[in-house]
């Protein structure tokens, strides 16, 4: 085996958005495990950055602005910065034209992407590499993409960091709320409308676990119209749902871990608690769960109906897809949770 193979030197492009950037955890980790001497960068954009920093498997951080590509002179920056760093293989686990971009600035030979639907854009005329992907769950597609480096079905591991200072940030928010004997974590939000729950459902879920099981919600937010929803349902949910303070995403994944499960659609932060560990209720429309959802059989995925059609389509979807999810069906999954 040569010095090349032994300590390779390897970038992992995976730019936005939260969640997409934790279902690329795992490939990151099984990178780490495979080349235990390998260096290992991760190119990402501001936002999904912050959950790398600290994260045990990559060696470096390579975090660009929003709307980089619009500007030559940070591709050129980003250009020469990636040389200097003299990768051999690239990794395009997103497959778009910006990724695909990044890793050919990078220079590296060998540039594995996705083939096939998952290969979008312009990306499979820049990766010279391409692994079909399709019908697979996207945590399995980025793990699909290490084949050609001789890694077959990895263990999945996210390993979200999860430093001291965090940790205790967590800890002294749930107690300053009064949940140390237990709480329900909610992430109402979406980025896209056609993902949204309606409030009113979730504030009879909320009040249904007061009630029920004694235990109160509580809502997370990340922005104001975020924070608007959460503080509707907690004005509807009788009592039993508090407000989560402006947090950080390191510190959520501390959240999250400190509660008994959560229950939101297809978002970043639910994504983010499943990979801290916390069991999931997963609330599905337009995508399919069978593909997006929370991985691993700790988790349960609802899902009434489902469409077929193109990312731009899914994103303006009509409500229906969402409100086909009944409060009846949710309570079920949540005393299953309770129950185990």
């Amino acid at each position: 085996m040569s010095i090349l193979e032994k300590s390779p030197r390897i970038l992992l492009v995976r730019l936005s958005a939260i969640g997409d950037a934790i279902h690329a955890m795992p490939v990151a980790c099984a990178l780490r495990e495979h080349f235990p001497h390998a260096y290992l960068a991760w190119a990402v954009e501001q936002r999904a950055g912050e959950l790398i920093e600290g994260h045990p498997a990559i060696d470096q951080r390579i975090v660009l602005p929003r709307g980089w590509l619009r500007s030559p002179t940070r591709v050129w920056c980003l250009r020469k910065q990636l040389k200097k760093l003299a990768f051999d293989t690239a990794i395009d686990a997103q497959g778009l034209t910006k990724s695909a971009v990044v890793a050919w600035l990078s220079g590296a030979k060998r540039r594995i992407g996705m083939g096939g639907r998952w290969g979008r854009e312009i990306s499979r005329w820049l990766n010279n590499e391409l692994v079909d992907t399709d019908g697979l769950h996207a945590i399995e597609r980025g793990l699909k993409l290490l084949e050609p480096l001789g890694i077959q079905s990895p263990a999945v591991r996210f390993e979200v960091p999860a430093a001291a200072a965090d940790q205790n940030a967590a800890r002294e928010i749930i107690h300053g709320l009064g949940l140390d004997d237990g709480f329900v974590l909610i992430a109402s939000g979406a980025g896209w409308p056609s993902k949204l729950w309606p409030v009113d459902r979730y504030a009879a879920v909320a009040a249904y676990m007061g009630l029920r099981w004694n235990l109160s919600s509580l809502l997370i937010w990340g922005n104001d119209a975020e924070r608007t929803r959460a503080e509707q349902i907690i004005a509807a949910a009788e009592g039993h749902a508090r407000l989560c303070p402006k947090i950080t995403l390191l510190q959520l994944a501390g959240v999250a871990r400190l509660a008994h499960f959560a229950i939101g659609s297809d978002t970043g932060p639910l994504h983010l608690a499943a990979a801290a560990g916390t069991p999931c209720i997963g609330l599905y429309g337009p995508w399919p769960a069978d593909k997006h959802g929370p991985y691993g059989p700790q988790h349960i995925n609802l899902q009434k109906m489902c469409m077929e059609g193109t990312t731009h389509q899914r994103r303006h979807a009509p409500s229906q897809f969402m409100e086909a999810i009944d409060v009846g069906l949710v309570f079920e999954a949540c005393d299953r949770m309770m129950s185990r």
